[in-house]
């Protein structure tokens, strides 16, 4: 008799196009499912708070997916390379199948737990599933990682189309005796006091809702997602993103759904690109985080890590809790804190502010994200801050300073987003909604309007602000220049 499999899951959280529960299923023998709780092995980037509220929906729809094909999934919590062989030595495994992770701490951890389990005679089987290119393999004619996203996505888009997702399976072979598991609520993930209500609301997290999400997209949004996938006052965006970090649905899985739906849906080629595109942005960011690790705490661009940032706590909580006085950055910092979500251009915007108008760090807004986000992603918030900061790959120039009023104007012209998340301004004109300060004091009054009372003067003028900033990257540009 073929002796039992252990499938080792991480942010895989799915039973359809799962490469390490199919090649755990082929091994032959039965197949155990296991999910270890080990934050202290992710170093200072072990899941936030949304996050954490997330795994645990995530984790019980996967329960139930499993207990259908009369599995279930072992949950255990702490030191991975222990719990996996004890659940050897209990179980009588000889095979550990698990999909890659690519954060850095967790690419080392994984590579001990490989060399480990294989010198003990064990078949260890680390499969692709996150990701649609493997970034070990990903590199440029000189055999050096990309750092411009348009040569790598030619690359990307050169190679061979991903490979069809993998079926369900439908039943998966059972031991004969199941291990202990701890219960999912020993693992504390779910707030002692219930915040997460807003979020709740406005997720249902699992491999169930991703898909749903999926097909609300393609019926909905995809056709027109070129033209107003900016737009944050409507629902044009796919919104996967925590379903892809989950592993809830895999970007191939993402990728042939859209291909597929193009095929019907001519019409819709423009937008399917344009997604694929972001899917595209995806790869980058995972593949620049395998190749340069340091780069979740240190500027890709080394001139950077001498930056005069300042240290502003009461501006930086302002801007954590939405009171910039700046309609659209408060919005999205509204909607984050209400949701764990936030688009992603009001994401560029409210990052561009607080770097380049309030020149603090990119680090302490890439925690604050970490910490509130459900699609809280190392690979995605690491390009994302680094980018607006101008210190990462393919970034944006020093000079590029979005104007909150005027991208406000642009991509929520009737007011309606910061309306829905700043209730004090709801009855502002548009004319008026993103520069409230510059309304008569008329039109204030009749919409209820009290600055220092019901809604803040802006933190800092955009004027000025733009200047100091210019000011602070052009001397350090000088600089770096001067040192070369």
């Amino acid at each position: 008799m073929t002796p039992p499999s252990l499938v080792w899951f991480h942010h895989d959280l799915r039973v359809a196009d799962n490469p390490a529960l199919t090649a755990a299923v082929k091994q032959g023998g039965p197949v155990i499912p296991v999910f270890i709780w080990a934050p202290a092995e992710e170093g200072p980037w072990a899941p936030g708070a949304a996050a954490r509220w997330w795994l645990h929906q995530s984790l019980t729809t996967l329960d139930a997916r499993l207990r259908k094909r009369a599995s279930r999934i072992v949950i255990r919590q702490g030191n991975s390379l222990d719990i996996l062989q004890s659940l050897i030595r209990d179980t009588g495994a000889r095979a550990v199948f698990w999909n890659h992770r690519y954060e850095p701490s967790l690419v080392e951890r994984d590579a001990a737990i490989l060399g480990t389990l294989c010198a003990h005679g064990l078949h260890v089987a680390p499969c692709q599933a996150g990701v649609l290119f493997e970034p070990r393999a990903t590199l440029n004619k000189a055999g050096n990682p990309f750092q411009v996203f348009t040569p790598f996505w030619q690359w990307c888009r050169s190679r061979p189309e991903p490979a069809p997702p993998l079926k369900s399976p439908s039943f998966l072979p059972t031991p004969e005796r199941w291990p202990d598991s701890t219960p999912l609520a020993c693992l504390a993930l779910e707030p002692t006091v219930d915040w997460a209500g807003g979020i709740r609301a406005t997720w249902r997290p699992g491999e169930e809702g991703a898909h749903r999400a999926l097909r609300r997209f393609l019926r909905t949004a995809a056709s027109g997602y070129s033209e107003h996938r900016d737009r944050p006052d409507e629902e044009r965006t796919s919104r996967l993103s925590p379903y892809l970090h989950f592993g809830e649905i895999s970007p191939r899985q993402a990728w042939h759904a859209v291909r597929t739906h193009v095929r019907t849906h001519a019409e819709k080629h423009r937008g399917a690109e344009a997604y694929l595109r972001q899917l595209g942005w995806r790869e980058f960011a995972h593949q620049l985080l395998f190749h340069f690790p340091h780069s979740v705490d240190q500027p890709l661009r080394a001139a950077f890590a001498n930056f005069p940032w300042r240290d502003d706590t009461t501006n930086l909580k302002a801007w954590q809790r939405g009171h910039t006085g700046y309609p659209l950055v408060d919005a999205g910092m509204r909607e984050l804190w209400a949701t764990g979500w936030m688009h992603n251009r009001v994401r560029l915007v409210t990052a561009s502010f607080l770097v380049k108008h309030l020149l603090l760090p990119w680090q302490a807004g890439a925690r604050w994200f970490w910490e509130t986000l459900v699609d809280a992603d190392l690979a995605n918030n690491t390009l994302g801050w680094q980018w607006v900061a101008g210190c990462g790959a393919d970034a944006a120039p020093y000079f590029r300073i979005f104007n909150p009023v005027l991208q406000g104007e642009k991509f929520d012209p009737r007011g309606d987003y910061v309306r829905r998340w700043i209730p004090e301004l709801k009855h502002l004109p548009a004319a008026w909604i993103h520069k409230p300060w510059d309304a008569p004091k008329a039109v204030l009054a009749k919409a209820g309007v009290q600055f220092g009372t019901n809604y803040p003067e802006p933190v800092v003028l955009h004027h000025t602000a733009r200047i100091r900033a210019l000011a602070a990257f052009a001397k350090l540009k000088k600089e770096h220049h001067d040192e070369s």
